[in-house]
């Protein structure tokens, strides 16, 4: 079973078969390492019905621009409060969830939650609600438990599942005790490398133990330069011990890691532009460990020659970095948009917490990423008629966990949906009738910041009218139509609210550590010369 409480995406089409799989977000499939439903978050996580909302149109809000900040600040305050309870004050790392009441915390941990909590001490701090003095305190005890924590010695990277409780690596699962077989997951390591880069420059008390921990990772342990197209793409990650037992299938070792023996998923990619994985293309690009031109061999859309795809594109080719890129878009309402794989709103404007990819690629990222906003917007208010929008993975209110999104901005042939039913969209096909859709509050933060009002007011009437609320924040997700509330916080969706906050509340707090001078020298001319085929 996959693990329930992580974003997770299927596999896809390969650019070079268009039957073979393709890869996952690596930390959070069967796959991987046995990931089924914990005993705790299966305990804690109890969905329970709010009083039914009525579809409507579109909410008032509370104000614009500086008559907001009061509330976005209650917010932050309470979204802390889940991610404090969270964590493991000896070790200071995160849980990966726990129940709404703030009771029960899952057990297992990832590079990706500690990475969370580390951007999300930072905005705290900034935003008033810990002291520098306890900030400091926090973050230099959560380096520690990293610096003594087992990880790949040779590539400086950690594993995937670690007990937050003591940092020890996690052999079998909390509660069925399947066993986990070690597995270095590159986007996950994207998240922690972002996250330890960003401690570097905002705090100089742990400076100099946050930039050994990121220096000392390899990020070209993740390029696979020997797959077409050139230079090569991204893979999924590596084990640390032989997964053939668990009846995986591994490829070959593509680079010398010091003697030590691996086995990689030499047949899992990245392979689409707009992914959480770009991150680790962009860590590469900056240490010049990875070549530009892997920024570009990633999929727009797939190419129009390919007339099995859902939708067919609308674009033209281009060349950047040696590289042919059909820079295609979908055609949605009256908007041509870059899709992702799923049309999730954190496949599009995860990777921008960080990179300020609108200003240093305004004819690229600059188009899609309000694009893509205004485009869930219109699927959750007008299409659908929900009354709410903001679609991207996370806790399923009726179970588990599952895959949100909106299926015209997604690559995936079988879609993310956008409601419990899994209602399929087709192109140049009427609109059919949406079931009980599910938003979930991350959304709508990350909207935030290209569409402040409507995201204020989207996010007021899931507080007040569905009631997804409590003392730790936004719970994970609510289905709109039977107002039934994933009860229960994960720990990456609400550093993305804290996140979010931190460059809506401080004028892009987290883009100014990101760009240092070397990371705006060596990315932002490879970035900025894009022109996508979404519309200006």
């Amino acid at each position: 079973m996959a693990d329930p409480t992580s974003h997770a995406r299927t596999q896809r089409p390969s650019d070079r078969c268009a039957t073979r799989p393709r890869p996952t977000d690596l930390r959070r499939r069967t796959l991987f390492g046995a990931l089924p439903l914990t005993a705790g978050l299966a305990a804690s996580g109890t969905a329970t019905a709010a009083p039914a909302p009525t579809k409507g149109g579109e909410g008032k809000g509370r104000g614009k621009g500086s008559g907001d900040e009061e509330l976005l600040r209650r917010w932050a305050r309470d979204t802390w409060r889940s991610l404090d309870a969270m964590t493991d004050e000896p070790t200071g790392l995160i849980a990966d969830n726990i129940d709404a009441d703030l009771t029960t915390r899952s057990g297992y941990t990832s590079p990706t939650n500690i990475g969370g909590l580390l951007w999300s001490t930072l905005v705290a701090r900034e935003l008033g609600i810990l002291t520098p003095g306890h900030a400091r305190q926090r973050i230099a005890r959560t380096l520690g438990t990293l610096e003594s924590m087992e990880r790949h010695e040779h590539s400086g990277m950690y594993v995937n599942w670690y007990d937050e409780a003591d940092g020890s690596i996690l052999r079998s699962w909390p509660g069925s005790g399947d066993v986990v077989v070690p597995f270095v997951s590159s986007v996950d390591m994207g998240w922690l490398g972002a996250a330890l880069h960003l401690v570097a420059q905002a705090d100089p008390s742990n400076r100099k133990r946050a930039r050994a921990l990121f220096e000392s990772m390899r990020w070209d342990v993740f390029w696979d330069d020997a797959v077409d197209p050139q230079p090569g793409q991204i893979v999924g990650g590596f084990w640390l011990e032989d997964p053939s037992r668990e009846g995986v299938t591994a490829g070959p070792v593509w680079h010398d890691l010091g003697g030590e023996d691996v086995w990689y998923h030499a047949t899992h990619h990245y392979d689409t532009a707009v992914s959480e994985a770009r991150m680790v293309t962009y860590l590469g690009i900056v240490t010049g460990q990875i070549p530009a031109g892997v920024y570009y061999t990633t999929y727009r859309t797939f190419p129009p020659e390919w007339t099995w795809a859902e939708m067919p594109p609308v674009g033209e080719w281009h060349t950047y970095e040696g590289v042919d890129v059909y820079e295609g878009a979908h055609t949605y309402r009256d908007m041509h948009v870059v899709p992702g794989w799923g049309g999730s709103m954190f496949e599009e404007l995860m990777p921008d917490l960080f990179v300020p990819e609108a200003d240093w690629a305004p004819d690229a990222w600059g188009r899609n990423h309000p694009l893509h906003v205004r485009a869930q917007r219109e699927h959750g208010l007008q299409e659908a008629g929900y009354g709410y929008w903001g679609f991207s993975p996370s806790s399923d209110p009726h179970a588990g966990y599952r895959e949100y999104g909106v299926d015209a901005l997604g690559l995936n042939p079988t879609g993310y949906f956008s409601d419990a039913e899994e209602t399929d969209w087709v192109h140049d096909q009427p609109t059919p009738e949406y079931g009980d859709g599910v938003v979930t509050p991350h959304a709508a933060f990350l909207a935030m910041q290209y569409e402040r009002e409507e995201a204020v007011a989207n996010l007021v009437k899931i507080e007040e009218e569905l009631g997804a609320y409590g003392e730790g924040g936004f719970h994970d997700a609510v289905a709109v139509g039977s107002g039934v509330v994933a009860r229960r916080h994960l720990s990456l969706d609400q550093a993305m609210i804290m996140g979010a906050l931190g460059n809506v509340l401080l004028d892009g707090q987290l883009h100014d550590w990101f760009a240092t001078e070397q990371a705006e020298q060596t990315l932002r001319p490879v970035i900025s010369q894009e022109v996508f085929g979404a519309d200006e």
